[in-house]
């Protein structure tokens, strides 16, 4: 009963106000990197990419106010104890992200953009599922901040239900199908380039973070002898 009020009294916490605020952010964020280099407005693909993804993230924060609201707390500052290494990546890791978007737009303003098609389909096709899995994965795990750290203020422990108990780290799957799903999406063969990059850079961080966690976390040991696969089920 306490948990139940406790979440209601943070619900009633943020204003609409705040809401918009964020989707607002999100839209001017990516618009401006795609339309700040894109030679016109009326780039119909970069439109469309911008509102799905602000559908997406709209979606997201319906599903954590509804399952996980204290995690939009944590994951809007960093928290003490964030590892070196890891505020090192996040500098490698923005810059990537960002290249993607701006070698798509870049591409349109030299022509060799490709018409929406197959493969347009095709990016669609890795970006829904990818963000399912992240939204799942933040719904269900109640530690997944935006930095490495052993949350000992939050009573830090392993998480092994819902896509956990498949895979070690399925966010990062999740995201990864994000940053290659959105070439294709934005009919750009260039901004492989970025993203491939930005899908190796979370890839490193995943050792480093499954490093951190069998050092420091109890009971991860354990849990990683049982799910033996980082992030391809019955692969790898």
């Amino acid at each position: 009963m306490a948990d139940v009020e406790t979440r209601t009294n943070f619900l009633a916490s943020i204003p609409t106000a705040f809401v918009r605020l964020a989707v607002a952010a999100v839209v001017i964020v990516l618009a401006g990197l795609i339309f700040l280099m894109a030679p016109r407005l009326e780039w119909t693909l970069g439109w469309i990419y911008v509102g799905i993804v602000v559908a997406t993230w709209v979606i997201n924060l319906a599903c954590l106010l509804r399952w996980n609201s204290e995690l939009i707390r944590r994951r809007a500052r960093l928290g003490k104890g964030t590892k070196a290494w890891d505020a090192v990546w996040l500098l490698l890791f923005a810059p990537a992200v960002i290249a993607v978007y701006v070698v798509a737009a870049q591409d349109l303003r030299t022509g060799v953009s490709s018409a929406p098609g197959a493969a347009w389909l095709l990016g669609l096709a890795l970006f829904v599922p990818g963000w399912a899995l992240a939204i799942w994965s933040m719904v269900v795990n109640p530690f997944f901040e935006k930095t490495v750290r052993i949350q000992t203020n939050h009573g830090h422990h392993v998480i092994d239900t819902g896509p956990y108990a498949y895979v070690r780290h399925p966010g990062y799957v999740g995201f990864m199908a994000w940053m290659i799903s959105a070439p294709p999406m934005l009919g750009s063969t260039s901004a492989f380039v970025p993203a491939l990059l930005a899908v190796m850079l979370l890839v490193i961080r995943t050792a480093l973070e499954d490093r951190t966690l069998r050092a420091e976390l109890p009971g991860y040991a354990e849990y990683a002898a049982r799910v033996r696969f980082r992030l391809i089920p019955r692969v790898w």
